[in-house]
């Protein structure tokens, strides 16, 4: 058999064990709606009953911490594929010129990051 059809095959028996799974718990899973399920819950906090018709703002060090959580997943993310060549790049004669690069990438996150905190971005007591 070619390895298409066992990938097809595989691919067959992951979506009908999905859908058995989903059928299954729909099947034997509680029936009970309540007004109490489909009330907004955040923190243990149960919300009044004036605030929810009002949309309440999210406090800018959320997305701060959204965006430096972004910003150095992406930074890992170009590391990760820099070590996976890097031994091969000094084998072919070019290890300064790729440790550089990546020092200079380095250095200006940690240059973003120092002056992250020194504007006190971070901090959550304002």
């Amino acid at each position: 058999m070619s390895q298409m059809l066992w990938i097809g095959i595989l691919t067959l028996i992951v979506i009908t064990f999905g859908a058995l799974m989903l059928g299954v718990a729909s099947l034997l899973g509680p029936k009970v709606k309540s007004l109490v399920k489909s009330e907004p819950y955040e923190c243990g906090i149960p919300v009044p009953d004036e605030d929810k018709s009002m949309s309440k703002t999210i406090p800018v060090q959320f997305y701060l911490t959204a965006i430096l959580f972004i910003l150095f997943d992406i930074e890992i993310i170009f590391m990760f594929p820099w070590a996976l060549i890097y031994k091969d790049g000094i084998e072919a004669g070019q290890g300064p010129y790729l440790l550089i690069s990546m020092g200079i990438f380095i250095a200006l996150f940690v240059v973003g990051l120092v002056w992250e905190i020194s504007s006190k971005a971070l901090d959550w007591e304002k």
